[in-house]
């Protein structure tokens, strides 16, 4: 963790240090002529490197000034994720608050990345929601990156349905962007995992958010892209699935719609066509949490239309809907659209709906 948070070490540089001094403990108590003598520390980086090390001490790890319930990854823990480790730039640490719990199914790319633009149509954040939701119910990690918009909508569904939401941050952990987002950010962390390779007090930089897309392609099995304009970071994250060979799923849109561009184009290039929810599970099966998973999610009783799923355990047409709940068509279509967006329930020929 110190070694990350140093100012002017990254992977390439730490790789470097560590195979000059055999460990990092070793290289913490090497005196600076040392590090001079390796290639590409200038003055100012060694300046910068003593004044770091005298802030901390000669034995850091014995001071009590590490935070104790401070938690992360770095490479070589058995919970590291793999996939982080074949990345071009692979995070010094990974920074997490949270389900511990869900690291070892994240190590194994047990995650569903549902990703987009901050400013989407309302069909758009919609189906952004009902994936996260029918994601959740089926047992998939819902792995997202807590902006405005698509990430936002897809963590507010795969939460509602009592889900397991993962949040990427492009920044530190103890920072909220965007600001209005501090209950939602509570929530996932509460409910599933924050993480972030951006140390306690690093500076905000726009750089970070447009880094973090190759760490949500990393933790996933599947990529979801329901719409983005040309150019985006959610659709950068597309073409790095694209390049793992990781199924790319993405939802059509309005074809004039500049904030859909970007997804639509992907369609034209052989991307699979989502239409709903449902079609998704299918392909992907049950998800690593199993138990309270599958297409219909959570226990009946405890889901806010239990009733209709209940009366739609064999098949109903609205007219029989109608007069079991003693409402209007318009009400009871808009209740069943709810319900087949979230793909739990399927339309059949003849205004008949079936629980799936």
């Amino acid at each position: 963790m110190l070694w990350a948070s140093c100012p002017g070490v990254g992977w390439v540089r730490l790789r470097a240090i560590e195979a000059r001094f055999g460990t990092l403990a070793r290289a913490w108590e090497a005196p600076a002529a040392a590090f001079a003598a390796m290639p590409g520390m200038g003055e100012a980086w060694l300046a910068g490197l003593e004044a770091f090390r005298r802030r901390w001490g000669a034995d850091p790890l014995e001071s009590g000034r590490l935070p104790a319930d401070h938690r992360l990854l770095v490479p070589g823990d058995p919970s590291y994720p793999e996939a982080m480790t074949q990345l071009e730039r692979p995070p010094l640490a990974l920074h997490w608050r949270g389900r511990g719990s869900l690291w070892p199914w994240l190590a194994r790319r047990q995650g569903v990345a549902v990703l987009g633009t901050r400013r989407p149509s309302r069909h758009g954040l919609a189906m952004a929601e009902a994936l996260g939701a029918a994601l959740a119910r089926a047992g998939w990690p819902v792995v997202s990156g807590l902006a405005e918009g698509i990430d936002a909508a897809a963590h507010r569904g795969c939460l509602a349905a009592g889900g397991l939401p993962v949040g990427v941050l492009g920044t530190p952990l103890e920072r909220v962007y965007p600001r209005h987002h501090g209950a939602l950010q509570g929530q996932v962390a509460a409910q599933g995992l924050l993480l972030s390779e951006q140390p306690p007090g690093a500076a905000v930089q726009r750089g970070h958010f447009a880094a973090r897309n190759r760490l949500q392609v990393a933790l996933a099995r599947a990529v979801v892209l329901v719409e983005c304009p040309e150019p985006s970071g959610a659709l950068h994250s597309a073409r790095l699935a694209w390049q793992e060979q990781l199924p790319l799923w993405v939802v059509p849109a309005d074809a004039a719609r500049l904030s859909a561009r970007g997804s639509n184009r992907l369609l034209s290039q052989g991307a699979s066509a989502l239409l709903e929810p449902a079609d998704l599970i299918r392909q992907l099966g049950p998800g690593p949490a199993g138990g309270s998973a599958g297409p219909r999610g959570v226990a009946s009783q405890a889901h806010p239309e239990a009733a209709l799923l209940q009366a739609l355990e064999g098949g109903a047409s609205l007219e029989q809907l109608c007069l079991t709940f003693d409402q209007s068509a318009a009400q009871l279509a808009a209740r069943l659209l709810s319900l087949e967006l979230a793909g739990v329930v399927r339309a059949e020929p003849g205004l008949h709906w079936r629980r799936l």
